[in-house]
């Protein structure tokens, strides 16, 4: 018996467009022989579909969507299809108006229905805004083609999970966040193969940890999971897919690619109630390399599901935007990428030729904007005001400001899509320039450290020279300068990054310490970490916050990003503090 895992990239509402995309999946393993197709959650409506589901027009059409593709579907084919649904009990006994569901569907109709049983409410996720909990035991009877029709034999059991329903193995994690597990509930039942729809958001090596947490159910339950990830981009979120297969054992038998769709099939082999190998797409080797196929699937998605072809990005001969320009120029290719460079008097001759290294080396069309005469016309109208001040920020953010409107200028003008090129250590502190070098339609390396910044350069200056597909350039697109010389925002003669920041080893990992593992500043004092430099950074990740909610959405590659699963309040007046040592208490008998 095969087991068919359609790894999809559906566009959040384009129900017509994404159900074709499940039709053309349920053709293909109908040609091949599948007995049944697993698509991913919510693939009707895409995930996540936030308001839209708030809308009942919106479900409404879903729910006519679902049955003309159960109509149109191979007619002996079983395919399971995420979507939501109507709760017909909230009207009556409360309780949210919609399930997070799977279908199955077979002979032209809705044979089954089955509700997703944990609403996740961290990081990302917002389930229990919109949905209610399902109940009970999801499966179903699965047989061979030859006796479907009279239900003859024996059929094979299988237990369907929606996405957090598999999260939740105690033995697993040390603890339980629901108080059930709906994996431990289906192995009591008996089912034969566990089935799971998942939109499981992509971040550096989280693909190692779902395998290893199917692995250890598989084994703990003696039952085989098939697993189905959503891939492709949907604003700031990105799936990467990486569809797995484990037999009882808690072995890998099947894998999908990453970052693209897929079609795989997995054998389920009857007598010994198990599946067996079937194709099996090796991991990443390296962290970059998997961070850099995610960045250039976020970069495609966003900008061709938004109508965007082209993307113009301010170009300053450092190394954020040269490494933006190259995701970009990957993304949609170097005709659609457009430069350009906005010299001021503070420019550094090499900065300008940096830039144009980097475009002559990526194939990127570019324009010079100098910005000199615009410097001077603010001078001109702020003198009076400015009058016996000293020059300082306000001045320096002025000239970003004037970038920023350039740019804002070329993508209204051509229909370009301005991409911004901050990282995350930036982000993090405030490094940025609000309505000035944030401007911009996405960003795409606001969740990346500068130092992964530089990792990243590197790797891609090695690969291209061994991969020619990673990029249509020559090797090592980065010049070598841009990777050798100290940062700087150039706004002030003789500036680099380091008069104002800690040195970018030590602030990322502060950061990281901070923002991912949300370690105390005790702990990061503990780490090693200077108590001065520690507070000053805390100090200007806080002060930050409100440039951050203004920011353009954040391409996602950590478990905890600038985003929306970043919620932190503006107006606060709590802030980490070393604790005081105290005198210890005069207790007299």
């Amino acid at each position: 018996m095969k087991i068919a895992i359609a790894q999809l990239n559906p566009t959040i509402g384009d129900l017509a467009g994404n159900a074709q995309q499940v039709l053309e999946a349920a053709r293909q393993a109908d040609q091949l022989g599948a007995n049944l197709l697993v698509t991913t959650e919510l693939v009707l409506c895409g995930y996540p579909p936030r308001d839209l589901l708030l809308r009942p027009s919106f479900i409404d059409e879903m729910g006519l969507t679902v049955e003309q593709l159960a109509q149109n579907l191979p007619v002996d084919l079983p395919v399971l299809v995420g979507l939501a649904l109507p709760n017909s009990q909230a009207r009556d006994h409360g309780g949210k108006a919609l399930f997070n569901s799977t279908v199955l569907l077979h002979q032209g109709k809705i044979q089954q229905v089955f509700h997703k049983q944990l609403l996740p409410t961290y990081d990302v996720f917002d389930e229990a805004r919109y949905f209610a909990e399902g109940q009970g035991f999801c499966q179903f009877d699965l047989w061979e083609r030859s006796d479907a029709a009279t239900r003859s034999g024996t059929p094979v059991r299988i237990g369907v999970t929606i996405c957090e329903d598999l999260w939740n193995d105690e033995e697993f994690w040390g603890g339980r966040s629901y108080p059930r597990n709906p994996i431990a509930n289906l192995a009591e039942t008996g089912v034969d193969l566990i089935v799971n729809l998942s939109a499981s958001p992509y971040s550096v090596n989280k693909q190692k940890l779902r395998e290893s947490m199917l692995g250890h159910s598989s084994t703990r339950f003696h039952c085989p999971i098939v697993y189905a990830n959503q891939v492709g981009a949907n604003d700031d979120l990105i799936f990467d897919g990486s569809s797995v297969a484990f037999n009882r054992q808690g072995e890998v038998v099947a894998r999908a690619a990453s970052f693209e769709r897929n079609l795989v099939l997995v054998e389920y082999d009857a007598h010994q109630r198990d599946l067996q190998s079937g194709q099996k797409v090796p991991l990443f080797t390296s962290e970059d390399a998997e961070i850099w196929s995610a960045l250039v699937l976020g970069v495609r998605d966003y900008a061709h599901k938004c109508g965007f072809s082209k993307a113009v990005i301010g170009l300053s001969g450092g190394i954020d935007s040269a490494l933006v320009a190259a995701i970009a120029t990957a993304a949609l290719g170097p005709d659609n990428v457009f430069g350009v460079l906005m010299p001021s008097p503070y420019s550094s001759d090499h900065s300008v030729k940096d830039a144009l290294d980097l475009c002559q080396n990526l194939g990127i069309r570019y324009e010079t904007l100098p910005i000199g005469t615009l410097m001077q016309g603010y001078d001109k109208t702020l003198e009076g005001l400015f009058a016996g001040t000293e020059f300082g920020i306000a001045e320096e953010n002025i000239q970003s400001r004037i970038r920023g409107n350039l740019l804002m200028a070329v993508a209204n003008k051509f229909g370009y899509l301005l991409l911004s090129t901050g990282n995350k250590s930036e982000m993090a502190v405030g490094y940025c320039t609000l309505y000035g070098d944030m401007n911009g339609g996405l960003a795409v390396i606001a969740d990346v450290p500068k130092t992964r910044v530089y990792s990243l350069c590197n790797w891609l200056n090695e690969r291209t020279g061994e991969q020619g597909s990673l990029l249509p350039s020559a090797s090592s697109p980065i010049p070598s300068n841009i990777l050798a010389k100290p940062p700087s925002a150039e706004l002030k003669p003789g500036q680099v990054d380091q008069d104002s920041l800690p040195p970018y080893e030590v602030l990322d990992d502060i950061l990281e310490r901070l923002v991912q593992r949300q370690q105390s500043l005790v702990e990061i004092v503990e780490a090693g970490h200077d108590p001065e430099t520690v507070k000053k950074v805390v100090r200007l990740v806080s002060r930050a916050e409100f440039k951050r909610r203004q920011a353009p959405p954040v391409l996602k590659i950590t478990d905890r990003a600038f985003g929306m699963g970043w919620r932190m309040p503006i107006a606060s007046r709590w802030s980490m503090q070393l604790p005081v040592p105290k005198a210890p208490l005069d207790v007299k008998a």
